[in-house]
C-alpha cells in the first residue's frame, strides 16, 4: 500500500514538472523560474528519501516486523513527505522542517527494525 501510494504521488510530482517545463519553456535546468526550481526540487527530494525508505520498509516486513512497526515506518513516510512536499512548493518551512523531521524519523525506525528486530 505504501509503495503504491508512493508511486502515485511520483507521477504527479513528475507530470506537475512536465506540464510546468511544456508552459514556461525551459528543457533542462529550471532557468530563472523559481516555481520551476521548486517542483523540481520537490520531485528530486521525494527520489532521494522514498525509495530507501520503502526499501526498508519491505525488509522490515520481510524480517516479520511489529505490525505497530511497520505502521509507524508508513505513517512517517507518508506524512513526512506530504508535509515536505507542501513545504517546498509553497515555501513554507513550517511544513518542509516536519516533513523531513517525519521522513527521517522513518528511516531511523526502519533501520532499527532491521539492526534490532
Amino acid at each position: 500500500m505504501t509503495a503504491a501510494l508512493a508511486a502515485v504521488a511520483l507521477v504527479v510530482l513528475s507530470i506537475r514538472v512536465s506540464l510546468y517545463r511544456k508552459k514556461v519553456g525551459v528543457k533542462i535546468g529550471f532557468g530563472e523560474d523559481v516555481a520551476l526550481m521548486r517542483r523540481i526540487r520537490a520531485q528530486g527530494n521525494f527520489i532521494e528519501y522514498v525509495p530507501l525508505a520503502l526499501i526498508l520498509l519491505a525488509l522490515a516486513e520481510y524480517r516479520q516486523a511489529p505490525a505497530a512497526m511497520l505502521w509507524t515506518i508508513a505513517v512517517l513516510l507518508i506524512v513526512g513527505r506530504g508535509l515536505h512536499v507542501a513545504g517546498i512548493l509553497t515555501a513554507r518551512t513550517p511544513l518542509s522542517a516536519p516533513g523531513m523531521v517525519g521522513t527521517y524519523s522513518a528511516l531511523l525506525v526502519g533501520a532499527a527494525a532491521l539492526a534490532f528486530g
